[in-house]
């Protein structure tokens, strides 16, 4: 459904630059109304989207990226790399900025929007130089007090066996246990897609935020389908079943909010989105600022602790 609908917006959006771009008349200046109102009745339909949809909707090639996010709602900001062991992973973006005056530490999963962009950046899925990074500028976030800000968008951490041999796994974990323990306040924010350990060692958070089309899963669709019934084509199936939508997770308590996105998904009006997340991350973070180093640490354990307990349990830790 969903694919139809952005092929019937992509064709109008095509034809509304063509009248533009043409000496305008009567007939054109109605003929671009129709369209309007064509293209307002088709988003409005994107209102009642399947989880199939929400996932090809997180993984847009046209979706805000970190560096667009950064852009548009932090200042001065300054990016780091290497992970101190000679090591350079672009696909984490990081490093220290300000936000409404107050520094802070801005980690988040780089995808690129072009094909060359996305080879350079391994479609967003870092190796473990990547999370040594993150965790090397989540110590220094420690060691000065500044709020850390993760942004998470990745299939998952990078597959190959080079990773694996360099330490990947070894990487993730460090970063999961450093999170766990920082005394300053954390906000992840899924703005795309959130796959497996790699989209979590950027997720142990005191606040966990979800753009309303993006996903976070265990692993992708086609791999859950691809081990559960040995095909990957029932993909829009294993979506249905994993529970990965941010209105799912909101209900299961593994996150704290959903972020409004404009009908379409968020490629559609970039500026909204960044507006909606700058009051999210505005709100929780002075939220969160009224806690002590020891209260910030113990909230986000206890978070993470209660996650998949039944209410009566969690009631009496």
């Amino acid at each position: 459904m969903l694919k139809e609908i952005e092929a019937k917006i992509n064709e109008i959006d095509q034809e509304l630059t063509d009248l533009h771009v043409k000496p305008g008349g009567p007939m054109r200046t109605l003929r671009s109304f129709q369209l309007q109102r064509e293209r307002r009745e088709l988003l409005k339909s994107c209102a009642d989207l399947c989880a199939s949809d929400k996932v090809s909707l997180a993984r847009n090639q046209k979706r805000p990226r970190i560096k667009d996010y950064i852009d548009a709602l932090f200042q001065d900001f300054f990016e780091m790399r290497g992970d101190r062991l000679g090591g350079e992973d672009c696909s984490i973006l990081g490093g220290i900025a300000l936000y409404k005056g107050r520094p802070v530490t801005v980690i988040g999963h780089r995808k690129g929007k072009n094909l060359s962009e996305n080879m350079t950046f391994r479609f967003g899925m870092p190796g473990p130089e990547g999370y040594r990074k993150a965790l090397r500028l989540m110590k220094q976030a420690q060691k000065f007090g500044r709020p850390v800000i993760t942004m998470i968008d990745t299939p998952g951490a990078y597959p190959g066996i080079e990773a694996e041999a360099n330490g990947q796994s070894v990487a993730i974990a460090r970063c999961l246990a450093e999170m766990s323990t920082l005394t300053v306040p954390v906000v992840a924010i899924v703005t795309g897609e959130g796959g497996s350990g790699g989209a979590l060692a950027l997720g142990v958070a005191n606040r966990v935020l979800m753009l309303e089309h993006s996903v976070y899963s265990v692993l992708s669709p086609e791999g859950f389908a691809a081990i559960l019934w040995k095909d990957a084509s029932r993909s829009p199936e294993a979506c249905d079943m994993m529970k990965l939508t941010a209105q799912d997770l909101l209900q299961l308590g593994v996150i704290d909010g959903i972020i409004p996105e404009p009908p379409g998904g968020a490629h559609r009006d970039p500026r909204a989105v960044f507006a909606s997340v700058d009051a999210a991350l505005s709100r929780h973070l002075i939220e969160l600022s009224g806690f002590s180093g020891e209260e910030l640490a113990s909230q986000r354990y206890q978070k993470f602790r209660a996650i998949g307990r039944p209410d009566s349990e969690k009631e009496h830790t």
